[in-house]
């Protein structure tokens, strides 16, 4: 008998259950000796040992549903180790309730924070295996994580959308794309969408260099410009900061975001008429599109095969258009930058878009 935990932790994503589905129609149709243990809201269910049980009538119909069925939460891996309000050492928690279920698998789908707390739980002794889940597209180990596809989608039909309105009017529109340390979504989105400029975290802009760019576009004929912006861009200026100053400046919350001060940048130094446009949580949400469909279900799958083979302590990523294991000691703690240097970032240039740089 397979006893297999199942936990969605973090944001929400396009394809959570996608990937869950995968995971555990694989096991089944490898076995008809197994139980599915779903615990809620994420690392809570674990810890204070709420969950339900799960069957396979649990995951039909949701292939193409959004959101996850277990329900997920933040769990912030710094405050891990810290005992709860009533004093409960959370990590013996979970330890403990993954012993009381005699669970042989800890199955869980999460971003960059669950992840460590992934590997904190494999290096306590629980087997486990992890699912790459997050649409910033930012885990390491991984070319590709599941809801990326979704949300570049969504980003992207929004920013198609602002293109007619901007034309009509002639204005300068900025859509705030999410990515608070990684611009891997405002830069696919940007340029599906064909911005003609796109600001992301890992390239500080210089409010010069895009006043210059739209200056130029108005004297080609333009009579509009469409910026995509990460909600984690950043300015020269405020990159040289430390963290401390950087925070200081930032708690005086003059703008709603970063856009909002780029527009207003904009509107003073061009007198040009700026719009802002923030999709925001519909990025998240909705069903998964075909792609993430497919590639969730593949991720799945694999991880249902690593379950059944025994073996532990591995994320199931993508790379070279292969689904490969990764060990969870590689993957925790780390980011997947964009680089300044892509080959990505130079093409975009090659086609006229500006980072403001």
């Amino acid at each position: 008998m397979k006893k297999i935990g199942l936990l969605t932790s973090g944001g929400d994503c396009q394809a959570l259950n996608a990937a869950m589905r995968g995971v555990v129609k694989t096991i089944i149709n490898a076995s008809d000796q197994v139980e599915i243990y779903g615990f809620l809201e994420g690392y809570k269910g674990l810890i204070y040992g709420n969950f339900r049980m799960l069957g396979s009538a649990d995951f039909s119909g949701i292939l193409t549903k959004g959101g996850t069925i277990l329900g997920s939460s933040r769990t912030p891996f710094k405050l891990m180790r810290e005992p709860d309000e009533n004093g409960l050492d959370k990590v013996e928690a979970m330890k403990h309730n993954y012993y009381k279920l005699n669970l042989d698998c800890l199955v869980i789908l999460g971003g960059n924070g669950t992840h460590k707390t992934a590997n904190m739980l494999r290096e306590e002794g629980l087997n486990v295996v992890t699912l790459p889940k997050t649409i910033d597209n930012d885990l390491w180990g991984t070319d590709m994580t599941f809801g990326f596809q979704s949300a570049v989608d969504i980003a992207t039909d929004a920013i198609d959308r602002i293109h007619t309105t901007a034309a009509s009017h002639g204005r300068v529109f900025i859509v705030e794309v999410m990515g608070h340390k990684v611009g891997w979504l405002t830069l696919n989105a940007g340029m599906a969408g064909g911005a003609d400029i796109i600001l992301v975290p890992e390239i500080p802009y210089n409010i010069k260099k895009i006043v210059k760019a739209i200056e130029e576009r108005h004297k080609r004929g333009s009579r509009f410009t469409i910026l995509a912006v990460a909600e984690g861009a950043i300015s020269k200026e405020d990159a040289a900061l430390s963290k401390k100053e950087l925070k200081k400046k930032q708690e005086k919350k003059i703008y709603p975001s970063i856009s909002y001060q780029v527009a207003a940048e904009i509107e003073e130094r061009t007198g040009l008429d700026v719009r802002v446009t923030v999709p925001g949580h519909t990025q998240r949400g909705g069903g998964p599109c075909p792609y993430d469909r497919v590639f969730a279900s593949r991720l799945g799958a694999e991880a249902g095969k690593l379950i059944m083979k025994g073996e532990y302590g591995f994320m199931v990523g993508y790379s070279n258009r292969e689904i490969v294991k990764v060990p969870l000691e590689d993957v925790a703690g780390k980011l997947k930058y964009l680089s300044p240097d892509a080959s990505i970032i130079q093409e975009a240039k090659m086609l006229g878009i500006s980072f403001g740089d």
